[in-house]
């Protein structure tokens, strides 16, 4: 498979290292905005740039035939366009906000402890993030997964940085080091508190989730997300 990679840093070269080990080629690496591959020479495109350049790139490669695979954060804003276009051109899309195969395992019991303790308003619900100090966008994207998660099995209707009544989750985001990424769900109540959390020991997993999204899209048409990828429901 010839891939194309849209943001050539730590990340970029990490899905490059384990993408060549998987037997595939990269002969594309584009790290300057508004630049453009060679898009005939793509089986498919990876994007973790900018959160300004993500919809101008998944949407040039949706134009021109390129199955994109984006794990970009910080732009859910324009989401709706480049979901929209690859409808419209019967092009293949996977966004993902967190490509950790065991985070997407977390994303799925968050849900379901998210619905089991929609029977108990006692226990008051807390998300906390912590990354790297050169993670440019606060929450993480993954953070606000996690919370529409539980918006969508519970009373919960929005989240934000500072909650002011029951109905929103707060989410509290630290900057520390060189941290991969740990994510922190906590319902407290007077008497005893439920914690479940994903702790990320390095980027790897983000990256070869990345580069098994990319083979499973190939020959697909559609917009997806790891869900579809690990069939999880």
């Amino acid at each position: 498979m010839r891939i194309g990679l849209f943001g050539y840093g730590t990340m970029g070269k990490m899905i490059e290292r384990i993408a060549s080990d998987r037997g595939h080629s990269i002969v594309s690496r584009i790290d300057t905005p508004g630049e453009a591959p060679a898009f005939e020479t793509l089986d498919i495109a990876i994007d973790f740039s900018t959160p300004e350049a993500a919809l101008i790139n998944v949407c040039s490669c949706l134009e021109h035939g390129i199955p994109v695979v984006s794990g970009t954060t910080g732009w859910m804003d324009d989401f709706p366009k480049a979901e929209h276009l690859c409808r419209q051109v019967d092009g293949a899309f996977l966004y993902a906000s967190n490509f950790s195969l065991g985070m997407n395992l977390f994303f799925a019991l968050n849900a379901h402890l998210a619905r089991l303790m929609s029977q108990f308003p006692d226990y008051a619900l807390h998300i906390t993030e912590i990354h790297h100090t050169r993670k440019l966008d606060a929450p993480s994207g993954t953070a606000i997964s996690l919370a529409e998660g539980i918006i969508e099995n519970s009373a919960y209707t929005e989240w934000r940085t500072e909650a002011r009544s029951p109905e929103v989750i707060p989410i509290t985001s630290k900057r520390v080091g060189d941290t991969p990424g740990t994510h922190r769900i906590t319902y407290d109540s007077k008497v005893d508190q439920i914690e479940i959390q994903h702790t990320a020991h390095n980027r790897e997993g983000f990256a070869l989730g990345a580069v098994l999204a990319a083979e499973w899209l190939v020959d697909k048409t559609g917009v997806f997300g790891m869900k579809d990828v690990l069939n999880l429901r």
